[in-house]
């Protein structure tokens, strides 16, 4: 990619959905976008509004009907589920509401699940888990049970699992929806603070004040950007 190049462009995308008879429900209509690598991005909307279309598009978990996603200057609009898995599981950090731990299972593995897909050796495995761990303050926790540790200490084993395959994105969805206000800002702030270190950061949110931690916010309505605002710092 060169240097100029954007991390993400998508180009007039549009995503339908098949109903009854020939009917379908076009979720996103005409989307253009472009985010450089080191933004952090929140995009913003009501429920209905195509946000979550948008995720799963950015995502690599869906393709457009029409239109090109140019991902690190390479037309990914119709790759194969294979090639989009190795986009997902390589490129793209994912954090989502629900934290998607196994619960009975340890910290340390958990964070450790997305290096077995990726074929890597178990001491490197755990050498990396331990060091995302460590990134993200909990590294003492390694050996508790996840569903032995608080709301926020589990975000944040679920950051460091985003994190441990060194994504180019970080791809939150509504990531302190299920927490309450203090842990929901001091998450943000950590965030934040990754992107400050150089990470590409994209939360997905209906929230004001969690999208205030963002530069830049860009808004959607019925399947289309309404506004685009960068926050000068």
């Amino acid at each position: 990619m060169s240097s100029n190049a954007p991390l993400i462009f998508l180009e007039n995308v549009t995503k339908k959905y098949p109903l009854d008879e020939g009917e379908f429900y076009q979720a996103l209509n005409g989307i253009s976008l472009k985010i450089n690598e080191g933004e952090f991005v929140a995009i913003m909307g009501p429920s209905g509004s195509g946000k979550s279309t948008l995720m799963h598009i950015l995502g690599a978990l869906d393709t457009p009907s029409d239109g090109n996603y140019l991902f690190k200057g390479k037309d990914i609009s119709f790759y194969s589920e294979d090639q989009l898995a190795e986009i997902r599981n390589r490129e793209i950090g994912f954090v989502f509401q629900t934290f998607n731990l196994l619960p009975r299972t340890t910290v340390l593995k958990n964070v450790e699940r997305p290096m077995i897909y990726a074929g890597i050796s178990a001491q490197e495995r755990t050498r990396k888990a331990l060091e995302a761990l460590k990134l993200v303050g909990i590294e003492e926790k390694a050996g508790n049970l996840s569903n032995r540790i608080s709301g926020g200490q589990i975000q944040r084993v679920a950051i460091a699992r985003a994190l441990v395959m060194n994504p180019s994105i970080l791809l939150a969805d509504e990531p302190t929806g299920n927490l309450d206000s203090k842990t929901s800002h001091e998450i943000m702030k950590f965030i934040k603070k990754i992107n400050a270190e150089g990470r590409t950061i994209i939360v997905i949110t209906h929230e004001n004040d969690i999208a205030s931690f963002a530069k830049r916010r860009v808004r959607l309505m019925d399947g289309k950007i309404i506004s685009d605002t960068r926050i000068k710092s």
